[in-house]
């Protein structure tokens, strides 16, 4: 295919950093994206749409007359909109229903994990309070607590206080209570057709809302890949012991995953475990990984989806590092406020730029707040010092009354703090 007509699902930071990447690959005639949000607006047609329905996606995607759909966030995944555009005959990057539990329920990823093999967490499936009670006691503070469903990056807890684990876990109808994991966390994202797998860079992201990983969890403060202190042979490893494996135990179940696998893992003192899973790009690592792929993305999304991996060059990756930083609305993640104007936006120096997330524009045509996360502010540069500093520099520039970030992305690893 010489040239692609692609739609992208969903209107956050993370598909304004895909429809960036795919604005700038050569063999993308028409961009698409939808329901986008103010920053997309500027590389991309949107449209509106209910990402969560298979028939609506499905629709649009058919009167677009798209070549490729890549679906951006988790719902529509665990909502089979995948399996509807794929009946339509139209090739969609992502995973159908059935294998897009891996993110839907940590119990099924457990299950998954266990009969490949996949190192990870002691855990226990929990359905009432005697049975989070009885984990609790087994595994001891910290405890961590999962909700076993979707709960958009904030549906876990880890605490020292056993009633503040219980509290979180009465809010929940089924809960996944595991060991607590010691050492630094790592994201890998791999690109799959469901038999072969292209592992992309690894990350790390920031989950607490403030500095010194204090305050609640939230999707993602920040990230920078690569990582200079990650040992080299890293990416080898998590190929071998925890993404092809995961990959040929699905296909063997007779639901093959196809799309992104993400891995959060742990680098412990006892070896690396898996976190989670998730079946699709994360938010806010995305913004750092595409940001050095070399590779056109387009070509490599549509190969994916077309079970043509096998037949894929290599990926090719710009040198250096990449930084991103979250801003947030006031009052994120308990209850973010919106229609905030955000002021600055034009006035970023290169080379950070801003990715939007949570933006919408008001009546009078200004860009406004919209959403807990509102924006990232990217950056890349020869070494991760010089990729900080111009992220933070692209940050201060920007306006938003009551808006937050952390100021410590990246910065052990540039101390050299991290092993």
């Amino acid at each position: 295919m010489n040239t692609m007509n692609v739609l992208v699902i969903g209107g956050g930071a993370r598909e304004h950093a895909i429809c960036l990447a795919l604005s700038i690959d050569p063999s993308v005639s028409a961009l698409h994206c939808a329901p986008g949000n103010a920053g997309i607006a500027a590389i991309a047609d949107v449209h509106p749409v209910d990402v969560r329905d298979p028939a609506a996606v499905t629709e649009l995607a058919t009167q677009l007359a798209v070549d490729l759909v890549v679906i951006g966030p988790e719902i529509p995944l665990v909502a089979g909109v995948v399996d509807a555009v794929h009946a339509k005959g139209i090739p969609c990057f992502g995973p159908m229903q059935a294998a897009a539990q891996l993110e839907g329920s940590k119990a099924f990823a457990k299950e998954v994990m266990a009969a490949a093999d996949v190192p990870t967490a002691a855990s226990r499936v929990c359905n009432d309070a005697r049975q989070v009670a009885a984990a609790l006691d087994e595994f001891g503070p910290p405890y961590v607590v999962k909700d076993d469903g979707l709960a958009a990056g904030k549906g876990v807890v880890v605490t020292l206080e056993r009633h503040v684990a219980i509290e979180h876990a009465s809010h929940c109808a089924r809960v996944v209570i595991e060991e607590y994991l010691d050492g630094p966390e790592v994201s890998l994202f791999a690109i799959t057709d469901g038999t072969t797998v292209l592992p992309l860079l690894p990350a790390q992201d920031f989950k607490r809302v403030a500095d010194a990983d204090q305050g609640p969890n939230t999707g993602g403060m920040g990230a920078y890949a690569p990582l200079p202190w990650a040992s080299p042979d890293l990416t080898a490893e998590v190929m071998r012991d925890v993404l092809q494996p995961t990959i040929d135990e699905m296909r063997r179940r007779g639901t093959p995953f196809a799309g992104l696998l993400y891995a959060g893992l742990a680098l412990t003192s006892k070896g690396t475990r898996v976190v989670e899973f998730n079946a699709r790009f994360g938010d806010p690592e995305t913004q750092v990984v595409l940001a050095l792929l070399k590779t056109p993305l387009a070509s490599l999304l549509h190969a994916a989806a077309t079970e043509a991996l096998a037949d894929h060059p290599p990926l090719e990756w710009l040198e250096g590092y990449a930084v991103t930083v979250v801003v947030a609305a006031a009052g994120y993640p308990e209850s973010p406020r919106s229609g905030d104007v955000i002021g600055g936006l034009d006035n970023i120096p290169a080379p950070a730029y801003v990715l939007h997330a949570g933006t919408t524009t008001d009546s009078s045509g200004r860009i406004v707040s919209a959403g807990g996360r509102v924006l990232s502010v990217t950056a890349t540069g020869n070494t991760l010092e010089v990729a900080r500093d111009a992220a933070y520099a692209g940050v201060e520039r920007i306006t938003l009354d009551g808006g937050h970030h952390r100021s410590d992305i990246a910065l052990l690893a540039v101390q050299g703090e991290i092993s």
